[in-house]
């Protein structure tokens, strides 16, 4: 299979420490991102962005409706740490995301619902997905962020209620621009987390979060827990606070609050 072929694409603005790799289209800007930092060494901060993608892809391996319009890349990351680590980049992610929304808002509220989607008034307008490789010693050698947002199209039908920049009337709503908030807020959360730990990750995420200190419904592989959403505990994991008075420490789910319940068969966003 040929390898993809990059098209001259510039994005002003973008800070001079991420590379950026353009294409009009790829099966997964995540999958394009992996091959670069596993077969070519692809640097810390090489940026994958496609205008569209045939075969992306959410968590669990979920589809990712990918029509031109909204956004998808990925970026190759060499952050130098264990995957317990790596894995609070998501918050990381989430937390730029975040910051690139609630600006270009006109009314509105951008939260993040735990573990890795962005929120606009309670309707999902992006996710996240990290991908990463050990090297001989078990620590990170390369780790990959995907970023997906719905700027001009969502699902009308999905798993969880969505909507778009354009929908809620932003005040951009071109791939292009919003690429480059994004990754001049990645910088700032990644700067912060590299240099200060995960500490003040996490209480900005909190202060971000949707649902913390109320009721919220938890999907397991196995089973669903309803409960209260306490806290993060310090790796970034849900507290949930059961009826029993159990407190239970929760590392993968898919979170669910009253009121908005599945809407449809679709998957991803």
């Amino acid at each position: 299979m040929s390898k993809p072929v990059p098209v001259n694409r510039a994005l002003p603005g973008l800070p001079p420490a991420y590379g950026l790799a353009a294409y009009d289209s790829l099966g997964s800007t995540n999958d394009e991102a992996k091959r670069l930092a596993r077969d070519e060494g692809a640097a810390h901060g090489t940026l994958v962005w496609a205008l569209r993608q045939t075969e992306g892809r959410g968590r669990r391996g979920r589809p990712w409706i990918s029509p031109e319009g909204n956004l998808y890349a990925s970026l190759v990351l060499r952050p130098g740490c264990t995957p317990a680590s790596a894995a609070q980049l998501s918050f990381v992610t989430a937390g730029a995301l975040a910051d690139t929304l609630q600006p270009l808002l006109p009314e509105g509220i951008c939260q993040c619902k735990w573990p890795n989607d962005v929120l606009l008034d309670d309707r999902k307008a992006a996710g996240i997905l990290l991908e990463s490789e050990t090297d001989d010693a078990g620590n990170i050698e390369w780790l990959v962020v995907g970023v997906g947002i719905n700027v001009q199209h969502y699902p009308q039908e999905s798993e969880f209620p969505a909507t778009s920049l354009r929908n809620e009337g932003g005040r951009l709503d071109e791939p292009g621009p919003v690429l480059v908030r994004f990754v001049q807020a990645f910088s700032t959360w990644y700067d912060v987390w590299k240099e200060e730990g995960f500490t003040p990750v996490r209480e900005g995420w909190l202060q971000l979060a949707r649902g913390i200190g109320g009721p919220i419904a938890v999907r397991l592989a196995d089973r669903t827990l309803n409960g209260i959403f306490a806290d993060l505990d310090e790796d970034g994991a849900l507290l949930l606070d059961l009826d029993t008075g159990e407190r239970r420490r929760i590392t993968a789910g898919d979170v669910f609050f009253p009121g908005l319940v599945p809407s449809g068969s679709g998957e991803g966003t």
